[in-house]
């Protein structure tokens, strides 16, 4: 008797077990593959969360493939356009975040690992034990890494000889990608191209002692940059005045690349307001380090954003990571195809008038070559012509003008084109 109750109990259980994990199949093995693959808790919650809102068919595919991810968030991202309430944009900045965790870690495996990766011109901060930091830049790269001889607030303290057998620290920022350090010695000073310089060993331990936090992109955006001199500002106000104009060569939520007229210096706070999508962003900050050209009198500014509202940070990742509405890409994409267009008819025009000219000066040559007679009578036929249709000359002067005022208008037209930062944006209170 027991035992016949007891074998039900263990069949009820079995089948409600058995239901439970037909209803939540799919839930229980995303979790399972999340788990396997090293992912935390939280992050399959969020996930599920967002394949929740996308109804992937495969859920799965978001701990593998950035494609699905990306897609996903670009779907979740045409959500929040719809309602922008506190929520999605909390689940847009998580998603944002684990997107760029991943980005970072399959940046790490591009990571240098050697000195003959190293390119010329590269800057190098050298530590000579006891005797401070020097700058120099690398010359060249074959079976040593050649370098200038090291300076000193522009000055050469050590001459090459007193380098060779050293062991240094050298530094360095690879563009684009992070701060590395390694250590070597000088095996040798001498001539290179004709500069005393120093020859060091090639290292095949580069320690990475920085890693990006924000993945930044290329771009050509134009703003307004705004020089905070108050302890105590509104932040988040829209500034109606206008700024310094400046051009932002690359972003990314925790900062920016800007290209200003003029000196900038370090350290200075200010607060930067542009339109990304035609949404208005405010971004506020430090200027870390400046690369002043005093050839072009302009600065690149080398930005860190410390305060920015949550909104526009994620319009920001948006652009970053290639979120824009499709309607937004359409409206680029034809206004690239026109400025094709129109560079492709200004060069057609080109071309004719320049046969136009060769065709004119064939014709203005056979003229010549005509005997006196028939110049002389020719000269009759014009100004009986002139004397019978006196607007004739008056339309010619006309076209004259009109071609004038195109020829005026095309290099308006070219100017606007080539605009960048203008002297009056040179930024002097720096």
């Amino acid at each position: 008797m027991y035992t016949v109750t007891f074998l039900i109990i263990i069949l009820v259980i079995l089948t409600a077990m058995g239901a439970v994990y037909t209803a939540f199949k799919q839930r229980i093995n995303f979790f399972i593959t999340g788990l396997d693959s090293g992912f935390s808790v939280s992050e399959i919650s969020l996930l599920w969360q967002a394949a929740e809102l996308c109804s992937l068919e495969q859920p799965t595919s978001l701990f593998y493939s950035l494609p699905s991810l990306t897609k996903c968030m670009t779907q979740i991202s045409n959500m929040t356009n719809n309602d922008n309430s506190q929520k999605n944009q909390l689940i847009m900045t998580k998603l944002f975040d684990y997107r760029t965790k991943i980005q970072n870690e399959a940046d790490d495996k591009k990571g240098m690992t050697t000195t003959h990766s190293l390119e010329k011109g590269q800057t190098l901060r050298i530590i000579l034990p006891g005797k401070g930091v020097f700058t120099s830049e690398i010359v060249g790269n074959g079976n040593f890494l050649v370098i200038n001889v090291p300076r000193q607030k522009n000055l050469i303290p050590f001459p090459g000889e007193e380098w060779v057998g050293r062991v240094i620290s050298v530094y360095l920022w690879r563009k684009g990608d992070a701060r590395y350090v390694f250590d070597t010695t000088v095996t040798q000073n001498g001539l290179f191209l004709g500069k005393s310089s120093l020859f060091l060993k090639h290292s095949a331990n580069l320690v990475r002692t920085q890693k990006r936090k924000a993945v930044r992109i290329k771009c050509k955006i134009y703003g307004m940059l705004y020089i905070i001199k108050k302890d105590k500002i509104d932040i988040n106000a829209i500034e109606t005045q206008n700024g310094f104009r400046c051009l932002i060569e690359d972003i990314s939520e925790a900062g920016a690349l800007i290209r200003i007229g003029g000196k900038g210096v370090q350290n200075v706070k200010i607060k930067l307001q542009f339109n990304i999508s035609n949404k208005l962003i405010l971004m506020v900050g430090v200027v870390r380090t400046v690369e002043f050209n005093e050839a072009e009198n302009q600065s690149l500014l080398h930005f860190e954003c410390t305060h920015i509202d949550t909104t526009m940070k994620n319009e920001i990742l948006k652009f970053v990571y290639n979120m824009l509405p499709e309607s937004e890409k359409e409206v680029l994409e034809a206004l690239e195809q026109t400025e094709n267009d129109e560079a492709s008819a200004s060069a057609a025009d080109g071309i004719e008038a320049v046969k136009n000219d060769d065709a004119a000066n064939a014709s203005e040559e056979n003229k010549e070559t005509s005997t006196e007679n028939q110049a002389a009578e020719g000269e009759t036929e014009k100004k009986a012509d002139n004397d019978s249709n006196p607007g004739s000359e008056i339309e010619a002067d006309i076209k004259t003008s009109v071609n004038q005022a195109s020829d005026k208008t095309q290099a308006d037209a070219e100017n606007k084109t080539n605009e960048g930062i203008s002297p009056e944006d040179t930024i002097n209170v720096f």
